[in-house]
Order: structure tokens, then sequence, then C-alpha cells
């Protein structure tokens, strides 16, 4: 749709919301932390359940750390009015224990210290934040322009011709910040929000029909049909792991699939390694049985090769041959000395 038949269109539902609701005052006296968690009740719910189920679980619980403690099947029950509960549960106790977690306390108020731009980042970032509890925050808390947009709320823009297919998926609907001023803000968010609350609790009441198609007459074909349910709940939120890394919720595309490539590449080359370690280990465990098996025939084949030592003779033995050799010497000493006596001359 083009931009001027969107801004008529604007101007159109801003005024037949003023002919049939009244603006709702906001409590400026709680601290941001509160403004959060009341934001979570307020999520497609009328204005009175939603004040009705804060007190309740303000009163009924000790403090808001035995509200973070308790299930979400517990919470679920204490909020049962609501449009959907279980989510509501969900996403107020999942604000409390990353609160917690960051801070050890349950306190946000040096949220408002900083600049606008990095604490709306830094509470979209906050577990169970959903858009419409950041977008509530900044316009009630922070003092931004901001307008909050449930998910009736989109469902209803989309039937009345505000949004796209493309927006309605995404929940962000562009140029409803650009169309109604800073200043009256606060009233037109607090009007189309009683306004989806009713959608929700009726999508095919008449009165509602007759409502919607006040505003532009080419809605009918867009009007929820019998048996057609209203989409209340927000996506699922990333995982706490992905929430500490929000920048890869930005890849997508080739770049995820390059990632997971990668991953498994990364998966083979470390099996392949293991492997390799694996097969190294089993070739030095042979090659020490094969150098201990030598080393054993080794020494059994040195011991084979030994040359014998000469044998001695027995003590006996060797005295009887000493014994035999002395008079041999003593006959050769006799005869010598008979030569030379027989040379003498006679005198």
């Amino acid at each position: 749709m083009s931009g001027p038949n969107r801004s008529a269109l604007i101007t159109k539902l801003y005024k037949v919301l003023k002919q049939h609701y009244k603006p709702v005052a906001f409590n400026g006296d709680r601290p941001l932390l509160e403004q959060m968690l009341f934001a979570c009740c307020l999520e497609n719910a009328p204005y009175p359940k939603a004040e009705k189920i804060y007190q309740h679980l303000s009163e009924s619980f000790f403090d808001w750390n035995e509200v973070r403690v308790s299930t979400v099947k517990e919470l679920a029950e204490a909020m049962r009015d609501l449009p959907a509960p279980a989510a509501a549960a969900s996403n107020l106790k999942s604000v409390l224990q990353t609160v917690f977690e960051a801070t050890y306390s349950f306190d946000l108020e040096n949220v408002k210290k900083q600049n606008i731009g990095v604490g709306i980042k830094r509470l979209a970032k906050m577990e169970g934040a959903s858009p419409f509890v950041v977008a509530y925050v900044t316009q009630h808390a922070l003092g931004g322009h901001s307008i909050p947009l449930d998910r009736g709320a989109v469902e209803l823009l989309y039937i009345v011709g505000l949004a796209t297919d493309a927006e309605r998926k995404s929940g962000n609907i562009a140029g409803l910040e650009r169309a109604i001023p800073k200043n009256k803000g606060d009233e037109f968010a607090s009007l189309l929000h009683q306004l989806a609350a009713d959608f929700v609790a009726n999508p095919l009441a008449p009165a509602m029909k007759t409502l919607l198609l006040s505003i532009n007459s080419d809605a009918k074909d867009r009007l929820p049909k019998r048996g057609q349910k209203i989409l209340v709940t927000e996506p699922p939120a990333p995982a706490k792991s992905e929430m500490a890394k929000p920048e890869m919720a930005k890849i997508g595309g080739k770049a995820a699939e390059k990632a997971a490539a990668d991953k498994r590449n990364l998966d083979k080359s470390r099996d392949g390694a293991r492997q390799h370690d694996k097969i190294a280990a089993k070739k030095d465990l042979a090659k020490e049985g094969k150098k201990s098996s030598a080393a054993k025939s080794g020494t059994a084949e040195s011991a084979h090769k030994k040359p014998l030592k000469k044998a001695l003779p027995a003590k006996g033995a060797r005295r009887h041959e000493v014994a035999a050799s002395r008079p041999a010497a003593r006959s050769t000493v006799q005869k010598s000395a008979t030569k030379r006596l027989a040379k003498r001359k006679p005198r």
C-alpha cells in the first residue's frame, strides 16, 4: 500500500478508536523492572485484567525472588485469567531470572541513566522481553517514542490494511511512529491496545466486524473465519546460550549453511585425527612387541654361540705333569756335567 493511503488509514483508525474507547492513564510511579513485569501481564490482555493479575502476584508472593523461583506452571495458575497465561508466566519468570543473574538484585534503574538507544538494546537482549514489552518500557519508562504492538494488534492492523503479510509475520509495522506524533503516542497506544484486546477475546463478534469495516471497507476479505485461531503468543525465544551471542541470530541463508558445513568438516577432521592416533598407537605397540621378542631371541642365540672356556686339568693331573717334567730336567743337567768331566785332562 502506498504512503498516502497508509497515512490516511492511520488517521481514520485513530478517529474510530477515539469514538469507541477512552485513553487509559498508566502508572508512572513503578520502577523500570516493574514496568516490564506489568507489560508481561498486559500483552494481549485488557488493562483491568492485567492490573488485577499484577496486583495478585505482588500480594500473593513474598517478593519477586519467590516469583522467580516458582515454576511456570505455578505462575500460569496464578495468571490463568490472561489470554495466554503460560506464555505470560514464562516471559515474566525469564525477565526476573535474567535480571537476577546479571545484577544479583531486582533493580534496573541504571538503564535510565544510559543513552536511550543503548538502554533499548540492553532490554531487547533480555530473555523473556518480547517486542511488546520492550516498546512499552521504552514509551513509559525511558521516555522514548514507540507504539507497543502485541500479536493481537499486529493481526488487527493487517486486517484493516495497515500491515503487509511480511510485516504481519515479523511484527514490525513500518511508519507507525512517524504517522503518530510523540505527544499523542500514549493515547494512541492505549486506544489501539484496548481494541486489540477485544479482538483477541472475541474476533468473530458482529460489533468487531462492523468496527473494522468502518475503518476500511476492503478488510472484508481479511476478516477471521469461523474456526480460525488468533495467534496471541510470540515465537519461541532463543536459547540462553544463543542470547549470550546475539550476533549468531543474524546469521542466515548461505552463511548458516557455510557455518554448518564448517562444523561438519571440523568434526570429520577431529574424528580423522582420533583414528590416526589410534592406528599410530597400535603400530607403536606392535613395534615394541617385535623389539621385545627380538631381544629375547638375541639373548638366547648369544648364549648358544658363546665360546666355551678351555677345560682346565684336574688338580691331581697337573701335579703329575709337573712331577714328570722335573726328572727330565735333572737328567739333562747330569749329562752335561759328565761331559765336562770327561774332557778334563788327567794330571
